[in-house]
C-alpha cells in the first residue's frame, strides 16, 4: 500500500509466497543463532586474551614476545589446512554436528590452557598455553565458516541477510571483550595470577583467578553446554525458503575446482581475505606496536575496541540489506549487496594507510588521530563482512554455503 518501502514489501510478499508454497519457518532458528553467536564471541576472547598484554606476560613467564605471538598467530597457521577440512566438515556432515564439535574443541582448549593457572608445578606453561590455542584454532573454523549456512538453512530469504549480520557481528564482539578484560585483570606483571606465590596474597590470587578463568572458560563451558543440549537438527524439517529447498550442494572437490574458476568470486575472496588478513594482524600486533611508541595497555582499551565498534556500527548499517525479493538469481549476484560492498571496500583502504603514515611521521602523541583511524577501518572495512558472505553463496551457486564462505577466510 502507500508509504510502504520496498524493503518491506519484498519482505511480506517473501511470507506469502513462502506460505503458499508449504514452506515453514521454526523458532528455535533463533536459538541456533544465539548458540553459534555465543561460540563465535567466546571464541573470539580466546584468541586474542594474550594479544592485548603480550609484553606482560612475555616478561613474566621468561618468554620472548615471538611466543607470545605464536598463541595468536596459531589461528592463522591452523585455519589453512584444517579450514579446508571445516569446509568438508559443514557440507558433507552437518551444520549440527560441526557446530557442536566446534563447542567441545573450543572448551576443551580454554581449559588446558588454563591449566597453569591452577598448577604451580607445571614447568612449561607456554606448552599447554599453545595446545589449548590449537584447539581452539581447531573451533574457529567451524565457527567462522558457519554463518551463511545457518541463514540458508533455517531463514526465510527476507531473514538471510539479518541472521548472517548477528553471527558474524558476535566475532568482533568478542574482539572488543578481550581487549578490555585482559588489561583490566592484568594491568601489571604482579597481577598474573599464577605468578603470586607471597602467602599474605593467597586471598587475592585466589579472586584473580577465578576472575580469569570467568572470564574465559565459563562462557565457552556455557556454550558448549548449549550446543550439546539444545541443538537436534542439521537442518529444519521443512525448508523455509524455495532457495533451500533446492539446495544442492556439489561434492568437495568439484565444489572446490568450481570456485577456482569463477572469476567474480576469486576476485570477491581476494579482496576480502586481505582485508581479513590486515585487520587481524592489526588486532594481534597493536599492542607491541604502540608500547615501543610511549603507550600503554591501557590506552589500547580506545583503539582496538574503537575498531570493534566501527565494525559492529558498519555491520548493523550494512548487514541487513538483501535484494529485493526476486532480484537473487541463482550464480550472480544482487545489485544491492554488490553496490554496499563497492562504496565500503575502497574507503576502507584509507584507515590503513593513514596507520603506515603516522607510524613513519612519529607516531606517539598521536591518540585521537589513532582512535579515528581504528573506527574508520572497522566502519568501511570489516563490517563488510556479511555483506561478503552473501554474494560469496549468491555467485557461486551450487557450491555449498561451507565451501563458498570457509574459503574467504582460508585465503
Amino acid at each position: 500500500g502507500p508509504g510502504t518501502g520496498d524493503d518491506r514489501s519484498g519482505a511480506e510478499l517473501a511470507q506469502v509466497l513462502s506460505a503458499l508454497g508449504g514452506y515453514r519457518v521454526y523458532a528455535r532458528r533463533w536459538v541456533f543463532l544465539l548458540v553459534l553467536s555465543l561460540l563465535s564471541c567466546s571464541n573470539a576472547t580466546l584468541w586474542l586474551s594474550f594479544a592485548p598484554i603480550a609484553d606482560t606476560v612475555a616478561k613474566h613467564f621468561s618468554l620472548s614476545l615471538e611466543q607470545i605471538n605464536w598463541l595468536s598467530l596459531v589461528y592463522f597457521v591452523v585455519s589453512i589446512p584444517f579450514g579446508m577440512a571445516a569446509i568438508w566438515v559443514l557440507d558433507s556432515v552437518g551444520l549440527r554436528s560441526a557446530t557442536v564439535l566446534g563447542a567441545w574443541l573450543n572448551f576443551l582448549g580454554s581449559v588446558l590452557r588454563a591449566l597453569p593457572c591452577m598448577d604451580l608445578s607445571i614447568q612449561t606453561p607456554f606448552s599447554f598455553l599453545l595446545a589449548g590455542q590449537s584447539l581452539c584454532a581447531l573451533a574457529q573454523t567451524l565457527f567462522v565458516f558457519s554463518p551463511a549456512k545457518l541463514a540458508a538453512l533455517w531463514f526465510p530469504e527476507h531473514q538471510r541477510a539479518t541472521a548472517n549480520m548477528i553471527a558474524t557481528m558476535s566475532n568482533p564482539l568478542g574482539v572488543l571483550l578481550a581487549n578490555v578484560l585482559s588489561p583490566a585483570l592484568v594491568k601489571e606483571e604482579g597481577d598474573i595470577p599464577w605468578m603470586v606465590s607471597e602467602e599474605s596474597n593467597r586471598l587475592q590470587v585466589r579472586i584473580r583467578i577465578n576472575l580469569q578463568l570467568g572470564a574465559y572458560v565459563i562462557p565457552a563451558g556455557i556454550a558448549c553446554l548449549l550446543a550439546t543440549a539444545c541443538l537436534w537438527e542439521n537442518v529444519p524439517p521443512t525448508p523455509p525458503s524455495a532457495a533451500a529447498a533446492s539446495s544442492t550442494s556439489e561434492k568437495f572437490l568439484d565444489g572446490l575446482k568450481l570456485l577456482v574458476r569463477n572469476k567474480a568470486y576469486l576476485i570477491l575472496a581476494l579482496c576480502f581475505g586481505a582485508g581479513i588478513g590486515i585487520f587481524s594482524s592489526f588486532s594481534a600486533l597493536l599492542e607491541q606496536i604502540l608500547c615501543v611508541k610511549g603507550y600503554s595497555n591501557r590506552w589500547e582499551l580506545g583503539w582496538v575496541p574503537g575498531g570493534q565498534e566501527g565494525r559492529a556500527v558498519g555491520s548493523g548499517c550494512c548487514g541487513p540489506r538483501p535484494g529485493r525479493e526476486g532480484e537473487n538469481q541463482t550464480g550472480s549476484c544482487s545489485s544491492g549487496p554488490v553496490q554496499v560492498w563497492g562504496v565500503g571496500v575502497c574507503p576502507a583502504a584509507l584507515p590503513s594507510v593513514s596507520l603506515r603514515l603516522l607510524q613513519v611521521s612519529q607516531l606517539p602523541g598521536q591518540t585521537i588521530w589513532l582512535a579515528i583511524i581504528c573506527s574508520l577501518f572497522g566502519l568501511f572495512g570489516l563490517s563488510l563482512a556479511p555483506i561478503a558472505m552473501e554474494l560469496a553463496v549468491e555467485c557461486s551457486f551450487p557450491v555449498g554455503e561451507g565451501a563458498a564462505t570457509g574459503l574467504l577466510f582460508v585465503l
